[in-house]
C-alpha cells in the first residue's frame, strides 16, 4: 500500500529530532569521529542495499560523481563531525536548536551560488532577524550561565553546511537526477570513503606511545557493558536517521516538492528539545526559548512561497529552476 506523505513527513520530523538525542547517548562512549564515521557507514549500506533491491542503477562515473563528493562532505562529513563535537559541551536541545539556522545559511550561499534567484526584501529582513535570535541564544550580555560558545558555534556551523551543501546541489546537480535511491546511494557512498580515511587519519594521531599500542579506530571509552546503549543509539542514527531519512526525504520531495518538504526543517529543533527535556531531562533558559522562536519565524518567512512575475507564456518566472531542485534544504539530516 502506497504510505501517504504526510506520514513519511511525520517520521521525517520524529526521526531527524531524535537524532540529536542518539548523538548525546553515543558520546557516552564514543568519540565525534567515530559518531560520524559509523553514522556515515550504516546509513550507506542501508540506501546502497534499497538501491539494489529497487534495482535502481548509481550515476555514472565522471564528473557527477566529483559533485557528488563535494555534496557529500557538507551534507554528510562536516555536520555529522561537528554536532557531536557540539553536543559535548552543549546539550542536544541546544544543538537542534542551532540546526534551525540552515534556511538563513542557504538564503546566503544561495545568493552567491544562485545569482539568478535574488534575495528580496522579506527575506533579507528575515535572515537579519534570524541572526539577531542567535545573538539572544548566546546571551552576550551575561557572563555566567549563558551557553558555550564555541559548542553552539560548531551546530551552528553545521547547520550552515547543510545550507550550503543543498545549495551546491541545486547549482550542480539539479539536472543529474536519475531518480530513485541512485543520488542519495552515491552521495553517502562517497561520504563513506571521505570518513573512513578521516577515521585512519584520527586513529594514528591517537595512536599511544610509539606506536606499538594503538587502539582500533572503533574502540570506546567505556567498557564493554557500558558501551552497549550508545552503540545501538549511534547504529539507530545511521540506519534510521540517516538510511531510513534519506529515502522517506526523496519521496517526500519528488511527490509534494522541495517547499513543502522543506518545512521539515521547522519541526526538527522542536523535536529535538522536548527530546532533550524528556529523556535527558535538559533545560533551556528563557533567553534560549526566545532567541529559538525568533530564529523559527525567519526560517519560516524565507520558506512562504513568493509570487513571481508572469512570462509572456503564463508560467511563473523561476518555475524551471524550482521544479529543477531534487531535495530540499535538509537538516538532520542531522
Amino acid at each position: 500500500m502506497k504510505v501517504p506523505w504526510t506520514v513519511k513527513f511525520g517520521a521525517l520530523a520524529l526521526i531527524w529530532g531524535a537524532s540529536f538525542l542518539l548523538m548525546k547517548v553515543g558520546l557516552e562512549a564514543l568519540a565525534p569521529v567515530q559518531i560520524a564515521t559509523l553514522r556515515i557507514l550504516t546509513g550507506a549500506v542501508t540506501v546502497l542495499t534499497a538501491a539494489l533491491l529497487m534495482g535502481v542503477r548509481l550515476p555514472p562515473w565522471g564528473r557527477v560523481w566529483g559533485h557528488l563528493s563535494v555534496a557529500g562532505f557538507f551534507l554528510c562529513c562536516l555536520p555529522f563531525t561537528l554536532f557531536p563535537l557540539g553536543e559535548e559541551r552543549v546539550s542536544s536541545a541546544l544543538a537542534g536548536i542551532g540546526n534551525a539556522t540552515t534556511p538563513l545559511a542557504a538564503v546566503l550561499f544561495t545568493a552567491l551560488l544562485l545569482p539568478a534567484q535574488r534575495v528580496d526584501r522579506r527575506t533579507g529582513i528575515a535572515v537579519v532577524t534570524g541572526f539577531l535570535g542567535v545573538v539572544v541564544i548566546l546571551q552576550p550580555w551575561e557572563a555566567q550561565g549563558r551557553p558555550d560558545v564555541l559548542g553552539f558555534g560548531m551546530t551552528l556551523l553545521a547547520g550552515a553546511s547543510y545550507g550550503l551543501g543543498w545549495t551546491y546541489v541545486r547549482r550542480f546537480l539539479a539536472k543529474d537526477d536519475i531518480g530513485g535511491l541512485g543520488l542519495p546511494a552515491a552521495q553517502l557512498l562517497t561520504a563513506a570513503v571521505q570518513m573512513s580515511l578521516v577515521t585512519l587519519g584520527w586513529w594514528w594521531l591517537h595512536r599511544e606511545g610509539d606506536g606499538s599500542r594503538m587502539p582500533a579506530p572503533w574502540s570506546t571509552t567505556a567498557g564493554s557493558g557500558s558501551a552497549l546503549w550508545p552503540l545501538l543509539a549511534v547504529l539507530a542514527l545511521g540506519v534510521v536517521g540517516t538510511g531510513l531519512a534519506f529515502v522517506l526525504q526523496y519521496d517526500v520531495v519528488r511527490e509534494v516538492g522541495p517547499t513543502i518538504g522543506a518545512t521539515v526543517t521547522y519541526v526538527i529543533p522542536v523535536v529535538a528539545v522536548v527530546l532533550g527535556i524528556v529523556f535527558l531531562h535538559e533545560r533551556l533558559h528563557w533567553p534560549q526559548v526566545a532567541g529559538a522562536a525568533i530564529v523559527l519565524a525567519a526560517a519560516v518567512i524565507i520558506g512562504r512561497p513568493r509570487r513571481r512575475p508572469r512570462t509572456e507564456s503564463g508560467a511563473t518566472a523561476g518555475d524551471d529552476l524550482r521544479s529543477s531542485v531534487p531535495t530540499p534544504t535538509s537538516t538532520g539530516r542531522s
